[in-house]
């Protein structure tokens, strides 16, 4: 079998496509996989790692402000499609999967015009408009929320799969990801995270609890600050004159996010749906402050998916009191009872099924064929 996953910009879409990928490759070693990014997106970076071939092409979303822009943006997604175009014809794919971002569009459409099988995931509660005006060109869309179905048009066409966790997620022990990452086993452990680039809210939450817990016996806190923000949560330390100690880990960017996920008790962190599934799927209890900043508020519905059933507090940032995380976090660590309830909750939410449920859909129609 021959595939094509595509989806990038931001990590979110870029890994769910690299755990269709590795699904493939399980089920089949024979299968032959061809990622086909953004240019412009941070998947030239991560997709190389995972040792699969990457072509890249054009893309961007129809910007409509001025004639100028649509003119310049039209001509850059026409010359994307005839580049996916052009791989196509030379790769050959039984099926084209589709994650999210920019390259989707030309990818799909280009799909569309050699008539393989095509596919979309929609990872958020709240779908964007891009993914939207995919579903008519597409045979079928996995929904990471059921909720999303609501705002679709076609919903013969969905299939409730949940998001596509890697495979390394489910292999861990909390034991193991500790040993690992040299952390006490009896330690309570904090890990806060807004993503690749990072989040002000969140790492003023971080500063707060890294007053709170600079030097503290028994716990370990786990900062990861993302690119934008790093040296200005330095700037803080520095400013304030903090001695950081040996229980205060600060990192820009989390490379091995399923370790960090499993050794922790609590997550603090945004609520992008690849980060939900990721944490649900390592039954962690999480506070979730989705961001405001996101099309359709998406972020919201994802953490109230995880929240109604117990798994996640959800915070949103138009009331959000820093000081009353702050007090909340304290509470936790001191409610084992209730820190193991909305762990077990968390992992009732978790997707476990969704790269089985994705492979056995696509597998079978290229079969049939």
């Amino acid at each position: 079998m021959r595939l094509i996953v595509t989806g990038g910009g931001t990590g979110g879409h870029i890994y769910p496509a690299l755990a269709i990928a590795d699904k493939f490759k399980e089920m089949d070693p024979r299968t032959e996989i061809l990622y086909i990014g953004n240019a412009d997106g941070i998947e030239k970076d991560v997709v190389p790692k995972s040792g699969y071939p990457l072509e890249l092409i054009d893309a961007m979303w129809i910007e409509k402000k001025t004639p100028r822009q649509l003119i310049y943006t039209g001509a850059k997604v026409s010359h994307g499609i005839a580049q996916a175009l052009a791989i196509m014809k030379r790769f050959r794919p039984d099926a084209v999967v589709g994650t999210g971002g920019y390259a989707c569009f030309p990818v799909l459409t280009a799909a569309r015009m050699i008539r393989c099988h095509r596919y979309l995931h929609e990872q958020n509660a709240f779908p964007g408009l891009a993914n939207r005006t995919l579903e008519k060109h597409v045979d079928n869309i996995f929904l990471g929320f059921a909720e999303a179905g609501r705002y679709f048009k076609q919903p013969q066409k969905h299939i409730v799969s949940g998001n596509p966790v890697r495979r390394s997620f489910f292999n861990l022990s909390k034991r193991e990801a500790r040993e690992r990452l040299g952390i006490p086993q009896d330690d309570f452990v904090v890990f806060t995270f807004g993503g690749s680039l990072g989040s002000i809210m969140i790492n003023d939450i971080a500063r707060e609890l890294l007053a709170l817990f600079n030097g503290h016996a028994g716990v370990t806190m786990i900062i990861g600050t993302g690119k934008y923000y790093r040296d200005e949560v330095y700037s803080y330390i520095r400013d304030k004159g903090i001695s950081v100690c040996d229980n205060i880990r600060i990192k820009e960017y989390i490379e091995s996010m399923d370790l960090h996920l499993m050794s922790c008790d609590l997550v603090i962190s945004r609520a992008g749906a690849l980060s939900v599934a990721e944490t649900t799927v390592c039954g962690k209890a999480a506070i979730l402050i989705p961001s405001p900043n996101v099309t359709g508020n998406h972020q919201y519905y994802n953490a109230k998916s995880v929240a109604d059933r117990g798994g996640a507090l959800l915070f949103e940032e138009k009331d959000l009191s820093i000081s009353r995380v702050a007090e909340t976090v304290l509470s936790l660590k001191n409610d084992k009872e209730r820190l193991a309830a909305m762990s077990a909750a968390s992992r009732a939410c978790a997707p476990v099924r969704a790269l089985d449920i994705i492979y056995e859909k696509i597998h079978g129609d290229c079969c049939r064929s």
